[in-house]
């Protein structure tokens, strides 16, 4: 079976300018500003066409900051519950969830919301992010840094723990490294809370969640804080509709991040990258699920589809840029598509992605080796052509990988395109690709119907 996605990463609608050799968004700040509003937008309207075309999935990145007009998705979670509220089956999620930016507990409480506002339909993205300017401004009051690895990845773990407790469980605490949750000074004497949790059919005993201390003799204030009385544990609002946990997803290039995703039963998700450096990717993440026994957050045992399985809705999706060439017109309209691709790859390039635009047996590339429209297209990690080369493109990397079912994203946006030519590629590309895909699939699978906020679901 087939599932489709699109994925939206929120470039300028721009132009762009070449200074100094590398090419760049032309506009002003006040023109970037103007363009990044019109992206909002567009995101929102995209992702309500997106059910309207019958795909499966809208993904959105996160991130913040960028006059450089790469990259735009400051709050995923906000503008997909816009979209929520005018669709009932797309799922919607994110790739992702840059924890260290966020505080644990607020980030649960968004993401539940709307999972709950959804009627079940979050697909939760965590990631570790990797721009120094985005996590030392967003991160570093709670003691993130990207720029110490081991630190960042300590941070991000423990976020992770503190998000499936506050989802998983009714009341709790956390000790940890960068999160004492609540702090042990917590002064509580709230005389509702002592009574709600006197009572027996609460499934939670007073002493469990509150130390009843003595009036504090030093204390002032209200009686709430004029007390030894402390706070143990915490309650966190809402819970999601899909037990235990929404299903979770984490953007990777490493296989350190490989397999740590797939021994916490998170499912993967790959920027563009050539077909066999994905298989390998591919064959790491299910060695690393059979070799921890399978986990996955419904319990369910025994191996799955190989790649990615649309039953368990469990595996390692890729990604691609996608445009189909307008006809009459392929050669201009290439030439206009590579100057977005290449005004974006000098700022993502300088992150070291360009070391993953290489085949699994190459040698890395040097670190100032530049990232060319020509490179991406040529190593198949952007398919411009007609529908049908487009479509044998895709079904070219569900063969290579071996893929059973399978499940592929859409990469449609691009630099300089506004978001009614984004929306004719999305057109495109569901009349004269998907139905292609679907035969040679063995069909595209239908999401189901919810009324939001009404019917719990696991999502599966």
């Amino acid at each position: 079976m087939l599932e489709l996605g699109i994925f939206h990463n929120g470039a300028v609608d721009l132009g762009s300018n070449v200074v100094d050799g590398t090419r760049v968004n032309a506009g002003t700040l006040d023109e970037t500003s103007e363009s990044f509003q019109r992206v909002l937008v567009n995101q929102v309207r995209q992702g309500v066409l997106a059910e309207e075309l019958g795909f499966n999935y809208w993904f959105m990145t996160e991130h913040h900051m960028q006059p450089e007009g790469v990259e735009f998705s400051p709050n995923p979670i906000l503008a997909e519950t816009a979209i929520a509220a005018q669709t009932s089956r797309i799922r919607l999620g994110q790739m992702a969830n840059i924890l260290p930016w966020h505080h644990p507990i607020r980030l649960a409480e968004q993401g539940a919301m709307l999972d709950v506002i959804s009627g079940g339909r979050l697909e939760f993205g965590v990631g570790r992010g990797y721009q120094s300017r985005e996590t030392e401004v967003l991160g570093g009051a709670q003691g993130a840094t990207i720029q110490d690895q081991e630190r960042n990845r300590s941070f991000f773990e423990e976020c992770f723990q503190i998000i499936n407790k506050a989802w998983r469980e009714h009341s709790f605490s956390h000790t940890g490294e960068f999160f004492n949750l609540p702090p042990s000074y917590t002064k509580w004497g709230n005389p509702s809370t002592i009574a709600y949790f006197s009572q027996e059919h609460v499934d939670r005993d007073l002493d469990s969640v509150l130390d009843i201390g003595t009036p504090d003799m030093y204390a002032s204030g209200p009686p709430v804080y004029a007390t030894g009385t402390t706070l143990k544990e915490i309650s966190v609002y809402p819970h999601p509709i899909q037990k235990p946990v929404p299903p979770m997803w984490m953007p990777v290039t490493s296989p350190r991040s490989i397999e740590w995703a797939a021994a916490n039963g998170v499912n993967c998700y790959t920027i563009p990258e050539p077909n066999s450096r994905l298989k390998a990717n591919v064959e790491r993440y299910y060695e690393t699920l059979e070799r921890n026994k399978w986990p996955d957050r419904l319990d369910r045992e025994g191996p799955w589809k190989f790649g990615y399985d649309a039953d368990v809705k469990r595996g390692f999706s890729p990604a691609r840029y996608v445009h189909i060439l307008k006809p009459g017109d392929e050669k201009n309209d290439l030439e206009r598509y590579k100057l977005g691709m290449e005004a974006a790859w000098p700022y993502l390039g300088a992150f070291g992605f360009g070391g993953v635009i290489t085949d699994i047996d190459e040698p890395p590339p040097p670190p100032d080796r530049p990232v060319t429209a020509d490179l991406c297209i040529d190593k198949g990690l952007a398919f411009v052509g007609t529908a049908d080369q487009i479509v044998e493109q895709i079904m070219e990397v569900k063969e290579t990988v071996g893929y059973e079912d399978f499940m592929f994203t859409c990469w449609f946006e691009m630099g300089g395109y506004r978001g009614e030519e984004t929306e004719e590629q999305m057109h495109m590309f569901a009349d004269q690709c998907m139905p292609a895909l679907a035969d040679a699939c063995g069909g595209l699978v239908v999401n189901p119907d919810v009324s939001p906020g009404l019917s719990p679901t696991n999502g599966a």
